[in-house]
């Protein structure tokens, strides 16, 4: 019932002294195509203050574009929270779709972030509906840290890793630039979920797509692996992102997860052998269960494989052929140093750190790696995340982008999962302009997927190949002049064929037409219409000019506070219980304001609005 192999990274191993080797493990259930299993799911989304605008809006129409993917035979319940938890659509079969959007339009944003509260409501929705046979998933959707509620990371990653157990499954989904992606992937990680970073908020819907396209192809679950090792072999790193402890006889137990169809569950494991003669060498025996769908039922599966490794003279290792599956292992090897060094840099070892990832850079070019077009964009994102940690200006996106490459390249074995939520590299913006191509090739930046591509423009190249391009001046809808482009010789060619791609030759500059507006204008570190001077109000709440964005701005609301109405932040970053001086002659309950600027007050405990107030007008989903 599953279809197991193996390769180490070299065909024959050297004889002789100890020696470090990776293997890459395949699984997949080996079954005949199944009917679609029907989903238990809820649909748990942050509504808080933060979300207000574009944000909340592109969420809603993501969730409406699940409702038209769902059958009737399939549950589904919708939760939306801020600091209350409501239930839009308690959990039904999906037989009224017109029904279930309408709910979904209604929902309009509020106020500080209960995280806790809206997901336990989600899984307690998915717990009435519980049925072994159903995939039954919890989608959590956030922007924003959790203010309100069970705050604890330790507890809620517990709490998830508890619920998986029960059978309720939780996949997590971080939006733009303000949620805690350790809190959110370490949710996903234990709970064997799957984790999505949701950079630009137009990505939501393909996103969303991306996650049930996975449900549905579920065939398996609770892929666990125990490795029996033989005498003189250690494990000395698993390479996989996966959850690894260990059993009563001491052997490790890696916990996989899911299985899904058409797609390939890879484990590589990084081993050491202590001595090895010539002939065949027997490195393990690895038992695996699981449990899958056969005869359209959930039924468990176990297994047992034995490894062998072939052990030849230093010579003929030296002369043998490098295994073709040294692009796989390259993946998971470069995203396991991107994990170890973003550790060493957020524990103040930014040299060490630099180091680990220059030193991958120079083994795969040594290796002539660079020569593929997806590891020359790896070497290329090492390089520049080496860069930013050195000069300790890795950054909030910086670091996001690294945890999200680093989990779906381990976790994963999805093109489309790989390199995404790319952010704009802070080199673009002292990019000298030019405002003629002349004989120059003009370049454009495209985000595809959730990745920043380069594409040529100019006649006489072919338009459909990618560019190798420097990672720290790319930037969605920059244009670029450079002197030319050359092919690179592919070595590794991809699934359709394709052997080459162009890299660029000579100077790089920003390309934009005369009297055009420059959209790459370095980011502006405070609002020039700031005053710094308390808030006035007109008469009323009316008389407020008003605006359907937040900006660069903080998002405020009124609540009422016994007999008061007070005026509170529910922007993220913010102490979201502290009173704020704030205009009394437009203050309304459960309204939203926009305004320039929160100063902390001089007793340290309040906030001051600063700068213009505009009543906030949320935009309706059609």
């Amino acid at each position: 019932m599953i279809k197991t192999s193996y390769e180490f990274d070299q065909s024959i191993l050297a004889a002789g002294s100890s020696l470090k080797t990776n293997i890459l493990l395949r699984f997949r259930a080996d079954i005949a195509k199944s009917p679609r299993r029907n989903l238990n799911l809820s649909l748990v989304i942050d509504r808080s203050g933060s979300m207000a605008g574009a944000p909340l809006h592109h969420a809603l129409k993501a969730a409406e574009s699940v409702v038209d993917q769902l059958e009737p035979d399939d549950i589904l319940s919708v939760v939306v929270y801020d600091d209350e938890v409501d239930s839009v659509v308690p959990p039904q079969a999906v037989t009224n779709k017109a029904a279930l959007k309408s709910s979904i339009r209604k929902v309009r944003a509020g106020g500080i972030t209960n995280l806790s509260g809206g997901w336990l409501k989600g899984c307690e929705h998915v717990k009435t509906r519980l049925d072994s046979q159903k995939i039954n998933r919890v989608l959590l959707l956030t922007d924003g840290h959790a203010n309100m509620g069970i705050q604890d990371p330790k507890i809620l990653t517990a709490t998830s890793g508890q619920k998986a157990e029960e059978g309720i499954i939780t996949t997590t989904l971080g939006f733009a630039q303000g949620f805690n992606e350790d809190l959110l992937i370490g949710m996903a990680r234990a709970a064997t979920g799957n984790f999505y970073f949701i950079q630009s908020i137009d990505e939501a819907t393909e996103v969303f797509s991306i996650e049930l396209d996975s449900l549905r192809a579920v065939v398996g679950q609770n892929l666990k692996v125990t490795l029996e090792l033989a005498d003189g072999v250690s494990l000395v790193d698993t390479l996989s992102l996966a959850k690894v402890s260990q059993n009563d006889a001491g052997q490790a137990v890696i916990t996989l997860g899911e299985l899904y169809e058409g797609e390939d569950k890879l484990l590589g494991l990084s081993l050491g052998i202590s001595s090895a003669q010539v002939g065949e060498l027997p490195v393990m025996k690895l038992h695996y269960t699981a449990d899958v769908v056969q005869d359209d039922r959930i039924q468990s599966v176990s297994g047992t494989i034995d490894i062998v490794a072939k052990v030849g003279t230093v010579e003929e290792a030296a002369f043998a052929a490098t295994s073709h599956i040294i692009l796989e292992l390259s993946r998971l090897t470069i995203a396991k140093a991107k994990e170890t060094g973003l550790n060493l840099a957020e524990h103040g070892k930014h040299q060490e750190a630099e180091q680990t990832l220059r030193a991958l850079v120079k083994d795969l070019r040594d290796k002539g790696l660079n020569e593929n077009f997806e590891i020359a964009e790896e070497i290329d994102q090492l390089e520049y995340f080496a860069s930013r940690i050195a000069q300790k200006a890795l950054g909030n996106a910086g670091r996001k982008e690294m945890r999200d490459q680093t989990y779906q390249t381990m976790t994963r074995n999805r093109s489309d999962l790989v390199g995404r939520g790319v952010t704009t590299g802070d080199e673009v913006y002292a990019m000298p302009i030019v405002n003629e191509v002349g004989s120059g090739v003009e370049l454009h930046c495209v985000r595809e997927g959730g990745k920043l591509r380069v594409k040529v423009m100019s006649e006489g190249y072919d338009s459909t190949k990618n560019i190798q391009f420097p990672r720290a001046i790319r930037a969605e809808g920059a244009r670029y002049v450079v002197e030319g482009l050359e092919l690179s010789s592919d070595g590794f060619a991809n699934a359709k064929g394709e052997r080459t791609f162009y890299r660029v030759r000579g100077k790089i500059t920003r390309f934009a037409q005369p009297g055009e507006a420059d959209i790459f204008v370095a980011p502006r570190q405070s609002n020039p219409t700031n005053t710094g001077k308390a808030s006035k109000g007109p008469a009323s709440a009316a008389d407020l000019p008003t605006t359907d964005s937040v900006g660069d701005s903080i998002l405020v609301q009124c609540v009422k506070d016994g007999s008061k109405l007070r005026a509170r932040v529910v922007s993220d970053g913010y102490e979201p219980d502290w009173n704020m001086r704030f205009p009394r002659s437009v203050r309304e309950e459960g309204m939203l304001y926009v305004v320039d600027e929160v100063k902390t007050a001089p007793d340290g405990k309040s906030y001051i609005a600063c700068g213009e107030i505009k009543r906030f007008v949320q935009p309706t989903t059609n």
